[in-house]
C-alpha cells in the first residue's frame, strides 16, 4: 500500500513530508537527504501490513537515516528491524559495526541493538520488517550479542529469503485471510536467528519453539532445486523422514505436499 510519494507534494514540502510520514513510522531519528543527477528529491515510500509485523519499502534519491542514543531514548516504543537493500548499495552502522549492505545482505536493527544508521547514494531501494521487540519474547541482552553475528548465522539464509519471498508478493500476501501467519512466521525465524547466534541457554528453547517454521522456510528457500527431496529437509534438521511427517501433520500440514507447491510456486517465479 502506497504511503507516500513526495512527487505528489510542492518541491518545498517534500522533505518535511517525508520527514514526518519517517518519524511517525518509525520515532525519533535523523534525516538527510542527497539530491538526484536533475537536483531533485524523490521518495516513494510503501507498507504492509502482516499481523504483528510490518513490511516498509522506501524507494528514491540517496539519504542517511540513523538513530543516536538520544533518539532512542525519546521513542515511545520498542521496535525491531530486518532490512536489505534490494537496489543500489547500501552502508550500515550498528554500534561501531560498519558493512556494506547489497541484495544479498541482511541486516538488524533495534532500539534493544543501540545506536544505528543505514544510507546510500543515487537512487536506491531498502526493504525492512518492522517488529515490536517485546513480541520477540527475547532479553534484550541478547538481542544486542546477536545482532553483529546474526547475519553470518545459518539462519540468517532462511529468514533472508522469507523477506524476498514476502516482498516480491506483499500485494497479494496482504490481501490474503491468513496474512497474519505471515508476520507470526517472520517472528518465529527473527527468535530462532537471535537465539543461535546469541547461543546460550535458550539457544534449544527457541530452536525447540520455531522447528516447524525453520523447516518451512527452508522448504521455500530451495524450493527451486532439483534435489529438494524429503529425506534432505528432514537431514538438515536432525530428523528422520517418519518424524519430520509426524511433526507436519501434527500442524496439519502434508510436509510432501507443502513441497510440492513450494515447488510449483518457484518454477512460475524463475
Amino acid at each position: 500500500m502506497l504511503l507516500l510519494d513526495t512527487d505528489d507534494f510542492p518541491p518545498g514540502d517534500r522533505v518535511d513530508a517525508y520527514r514526518a510520514f519517517a518519524t511517525a513510522a518509525t520515532g525519533a531519528c535523523g534525516i538527510e537527504h542527497e539530491l538526484d543527477a536533475d537536483g531533485r528529491f524523490h521518495k516513494r515510500l510503501n507498507a504492509w501490513s502482516f499481523g504483528p509485523v510490518t513490511l516498509f519499502r522506501t524507494h528514491g534519491s540517496g539519504m542517511r537515516y540513523w538513530q543516536t542514543p538520544q533518539h532512542l531514548r525519546r521513542g515511545p516504543w520498542n521496535t525491531f528491524e530486518v532490512m536489505t537493500q534490494t537496489l543500489g548499495t547500501g552502508g550500515f552502522v550498528c554500534n561501531g559495526d560498519q558493512r556494506r549492505v547489497t541484495s544479498r545482505d541482511l541486516v538488524l536493527a533495534g532500539k534493544s541493538a543501540g545506536p544505528w544508521e543505514i544510507n546510500w547514494s543515487g537512487t536506491g531501494e531498502s526493504v525492512a520488517l518492522m517488529m515490536d521487540a517485546d513480541k520477540l519474547g527475547l532479553p534484550d541482552s541478547m538481542i544486542r550479542t546477536a545482532v553483529t553475528l546474526a547475519p553470518y548465522n545459518d539462519v540468517a539464509f532462511l529468514l533472508f529469503s522469507h523477506l524476498t519471498a514476502i516482498n516480491a508478493d506483499a500485494d497479494r500476501l496482504a490481501d490474503e485471510p491468513g496474512s497474519a501467519a505471515v508476520g507470526d512466521s517472520v517472528l518465529a525465524l527473527v527468535r530462532a536467528l537471535i537465539a543461535s547466534a546469541a547461543g546460550g541457554s535458550a539457544k534449544r528453547e527457541v530452536a525447540d519453539q520455531t522447528r516447524l517454521p525453520r523447516i518451512l522456510a527452508y522448504i521455500r528457500a530451495h524450493a527451486a532445486e532439483p534435489d529438494l527431496t524429503l529425506a534432505r529437509v528432514a537431514a538438515a534438521h536432525n530428523l528422520t523422514p517418519a518424524a519430520l511427517h509426524r511433526l507436519c501433520e501434527d500442524e496439519g500440514i502434508d510436509v510432501n505436499n507443502w513441497i510440492n507447491r513450494q515447488r510449483r510456486k518457484a518454477t512460475r517465479l524463475n
